[in-house]
């Protein structure tokens, strides 16, 4: 079950984020193997200038369409989070016609402590998940 908070830079129509989510939870079911009904997800759209992502050195500029893909969850394996990576970037590009370059993803791991679903309960400890 990962939160995944997705920022872009406003301009994008209602159908291109739902594309857009769409696409990101259909990776998410794929390279973590969870349920389709696992969907957590924030978009957050920033006025032009608001985001600032450089290229920590690579060689390349982002463009204005540049979209970040924050996920938090449980510990995961490498394989599956070079696996959502790149499924990610493909899947954004063939649905989104997102550049590859314009994509940056970032996995923050937590427990099952850190996570309540509701009602101040810790759904995972006490069992009901």
């Amino acid at each position: 079950m990962p939160l995944i908070r997705i920022d872009v830079i406003e301009g994008r129509s209602d159908a291109e984020i739902q594309t857009l989510m769409d696409t990101v939870q259909d990776c998410a079911v794929k390279a973590f193997e969870v349920p389709k009904t696992d969907r957590y997800q924030i978009v957050t759209e920033h006025k032009p200038g608001r985001m600032c992502l450089l290229d920590t050195g690579l060689g390349f500029e982002r463009s204005e369409r540049m979209v970040v893909v924050q996920v938090f969850s449980s510990p995961r394996a490498t394989t599956a989070k070079t696996q959502f990576y790149r499924l990610l970037a493909d899947q954004l590009e063939a649905n989104c016609g997102l550049d590859p370059k314009d994509l940056l993803i970032s996995i923050m791991t937590n427990t099952d402590i850190d996570w309540s679903f509701g009602f101040g309960e810790a759904q995972y400890l006490t069992g009901e998940l």
